[in-house]
């Protein structure tokens, strides 16, 4: 508790003196997000006659800036946690979960309309440096991830120019688990281990570090889809990226070039005969894998001349992947593309699309290859159906995923309501494995429908009232591609959720 009353005296002595004295631009935006769900479903299929699960849970975030003409600073620190999850009287075994967001530092290293630097040769030159989020276009493969409670962030370095309405940001980030004294070598663990894990002889063993556990008593998994890009922990060991975009007239262009190095590693295990083992990944293997994705995207708009308040919304976008994937899997012939266009007339308008993100044909696939496309860091929750089936912490299949939509809505002054429809199917071939299938067997192709409807309401122009209704009609080729069983998970599942969003400008 000092530390917030700390915390919260330095920030108000250092915004007086920056009020009184520097005559900046300062900002302090508060943030308290509760959401209430109700999840029979969500993410995956569940047990036959199993029980929906409710809970709430809490984002409390405060943003503070600063602005110069050579300098913006930044930072944002969040609470996150789940009501009950703490107890009532906390104790320091209770676990810390007050973390930085962000902070970052943006210097302005030329700016053609601050006379006082002669060194002209581009329009805008400025560096950003730290702990940032990473939002480019409709956060498809970079987002910030902002549905989920903890959002997302990246430790990293930006240096963006500007110049004749060309913009280009060129990007690196390099991860390490520690500074400590006797560390030695660039090895790095890509996510968050255990203290310790049960043995297969229901033993307590101590993890180390470097060694990341999958498996261990009974074989069930410890730390569940262990290196993920995509709604997981997971880091990338580098990453360096190169984002253009330019706008010409109604039409927007942009390009993404981003490579991400993904730490090798070996399988390996701990323990003995008579303590049991525990199986996982051993971090110290020097190199990397390397992936490479690059693309671009075209978004446009266009005047309905016959209708007034009409208009034509329309966006197209093709990527690619090649390298290596983070288990070292040769990537052959990955690719994302779609297409989507919105009739807007008035408050209402209708979106209809369809994108195909590739997988690995089954049919064709040889030894030590993939054809899965890994839409990287973006925000899934946002693309393909509020329910979360695929590219987050559950997984996706690897058959790929094609996605034809139809979205419905009704933009008011204060309430906002949206429907959409989504038909999921797979990508590529995936064979039917089960014990009772025939040689050669093929999975259909369908996957499941997805309805989702959500409603938003301004209370004032800090508060946000949203909730919303989602449900997936399921069929035995999601159970089996998600899950791996056919028959057992119940076929139709269900998600509801009501969340108020605070965020007032203090000033």
């Amino acid at each position: 508790m000092k530390f917030y009353f700390r915390l919260l005296g330095f920030v108000c002595l250092f915004l007086t003196i920056v009020h009184c004295h520097l005559y900046a631009q300062v900002s302090l935006i508060g943030q308290l997000r509760t959401r209430t769900e109700l999840r029979d479903g969500y993410g995956n299929l569940t047990p036959k006659n199993s029980r929906a699960a409710a809970f709430t849970s809490q984002r409390t975030r405060l943003t503070f800036g600063y602005k110069w003409n050579r300098v913006n600073f930044n930072v944002a620190v969040q609470d996150v946690r789940v009501w009950g999850q703490d107890a009532s009287t906390i104790s320091s075994a209770d676990g810390n979960r007050l973390m930085v967001h962000e902070a970052w530092a943006e210097l302005t290293l030329i700016n053609s309309a601050d006379s006082t630097l002669k060194f002209k040769p581009i329009q805008n030159l400025s560096l950003k440096i730290g702990r940032q989020e990473l939002v480019y276009d409709d956060v498809r493969l970079l987002g910030n991830l902002d549905w989920l409670q903890q959002g997302r962030r990246f430790d990293a370095a930006l240096l963006k120019a500007q110049h004749h309405g060309w913009s280009l940001d060129l990007g690196l980030g390099f991860n390490q688990n520690s500074d400590a004294f006797g560390t030695t070598g660039t090895a790095y663990t890509p996510a968050n281990a255990p203290v310790s894990a049960l043995s297969d002889k229901n033993v307590t063993l101590a993890i180390p570090g470097g060694f990341l556990p999958t498996a261990g008593k009974g074989g069930a998994p410890i730390v569940a889809n262990a290196v993920s890009t995509n709604g997981q922990n997971q880091q990338f060991k580098s990453f360096q990226m190169a984002y253009l975009s330019r706008k010409f007239n109604q039409t927007r262009f942009s390009a993404l070039f981003f490579k991400d190095d993904f730490s090798k590693y070996r399988i390996d295990s701990l323990g003995s005969a008579a303590t049991g083992y525990v199986y996982g990944r051993r971090y110290d293997v020097p190199g990397t894998h390397s992936r490479l994705t690059y693309g671009a995207m075209l978004t446009g708009q266009a005047t309905i001349s016959a209708v007034k308040t009409g208009q034509i919304l329309w966006q197209a976008f093709g990527y690619l992947q090649s390298g290596k994937d983070r288990d070292g899997l040769r990537i052959r012939n990955a690719y994302h593309y779609g297409a989507n266009v919105t009739f807007q007339k008035g408050l209402l308008s209708v979106s209809p699309g369809y994108e195909i993100l590739s997988g690995t044909n089954a049919a064709t696939v040889k030894p030590g290859e993939t054809g899965r496309f890994d839409p990287l860091y973006g925000t899934p929750h946002k693309h393909w159906g509020y329910m979360d089936y695929f590219y987050v912490g559950t997984g996706s299949p690897a058959g790929g995923l094609k996605d034809a939509f139809l979205k419905f809505k009704y933009a008011g002054k204060r309430l906002t309501t949206a429907f959409d429809v989504h038909y999921f199917s797979l990508a590529a071939t995936t064979f039917n494995k089960m014990p009772d299938a025939a040689t050669g067997a093929k999975l259909e192709s369908k996957l499941g429908m997805e309805y989702d409807f959500t409603a938003t309401y301004g209370l004032n122009k800090f508060t946000t009232l949203e909730a919303g209704y989602a449900l997936m009609k399921g069929t035995n080729s999601l159970e089996y591609t998600k899950q791996g069983t056919m028959n057992q998970k119940d076929k139709l599942g269900t998600w509801a959720y009501l969340m108020i969003n605070i965020r007032p400008v203090f000033f």
